[in-house]
């Protein structure tokens, strides 16, 4: 049984371990001032954020079309026997139905929709493991057993610097937003039940990073071995100090960086930072 990998680009794993474990990458698209551009090919991280500030309104974000999902699907299926196509959560975009109305499009392999619940590297997790699985030979049902059990351990928690963002999604409304900003609200979300809600409200960046760390430590004092990603919207230098501080307090712990990219950056906003973590 020869299973090819699909993913979404809000996962945001480097082209270079995509490549190597032979993961197939469907874009998202951002809208900045009336164009669109698709995330990772047409436009990089830091070019999004520097477009942002330049730009008067703030931008928007498209899932990919249908026919790009049927038109990867098929090509696949002239080599592979089953395709795991791993998706942001459905509570959030609708990329993860078009990849179920694109399987049932496609008779030559098995195709397998699957809702990671979750986006960015908590996401990756998920990709990665299959993507591994699949080059041993595994068999999907058996990956998709696997990514299961690591949906019952995974664990992410963000912080937003910019509460307009909010504000625009619904999230917040307008008073929250101006109150927030006033108090130096800086909210930690999470998901739950497949949609990003609030967590708590802490007063300082400062205090909402530690906030986070002190959920991680909960986890982390169990003495189970962990994989945990810091991701960062265009804060190179913070997430590289926040790694080294979160390296020394658990040693334990498998620690690496990724980002928020254009789509959910266009979200959060820039200057977020998270922390997601799973067991090995």
């Amino acid at each position: 049984m020869k299973t090819a990998i699909v993913t979404d680009s809000t996962s945001y794993i480097p082209k270079h371990i995509r490549e190597h474990l032979e993961i197939h990458m469907i874009p998202l698209s951002v809208v900045i001032n009336g164009e669109t551009y698709r995330e990772e090919m047409d436009i990089s991280a830091s070019d999004f954020y520097e477009e942002v500030k330049n730009g008067t309104k703030l931008p928007t974000t498209t899932q990919p079309p249908i026919g790009e999902f049927e038109e990867l699907y098929a090509k696949l299926a002239e080599e592979y026997d089953a395709i795991i196509s791993i998706h942001l959560s459905s509570g959030i975009s609708g990329t993860f139905q078009g990849a179920v109305a694109a399987a049932a499009m496609v008779e030559q392999a098995r195709v397998y929709a699957y809702d990671s619940e979750i986006s960015c590297m908590a996401q990756g997790f998920y990709v990665l493991e299959a993507a591994s699985m699949a080059k041993d030979g595994k068999d999907p049902e058996e990956i998709l057993v696997r990514l299961d059990e690591l949906k019952a351990s995974m664990r992410a928690y963000f912080m937003v610097d910019d509460l307009s963002h909010l504000q625009r999604g619904g999230r917040l409304s307008s008073t929250q937003a101006m109150i927030g900003s006033l108090l130096n609200i800086k909210p930690i979300l999470h998901f739950e039940n497949k949609v990003i809600v609030p967590f708590e409200k802490i007063r300082t960046r400062k205090k909402a990073m530690k906030r986070i760390v002190a959920l991680l430590e909960q986890d982390a004092e169990k003495g189970i071995p962990l994989r945990a990603t810091i991701i960062h919207a265009n804060r190179v230098k913070e997430a590289a100090e926040w790694k080294a501080e979160l390296e020394a307090l658990f040693p334990l712990v498998d620690f690496q960086i990724s980002i928020f990219g254009p789509v959910i950056g266009a979200h959060l906003g820039e200057g977020s930072m998270g922390l997601a973590w799973t067991i090995k």
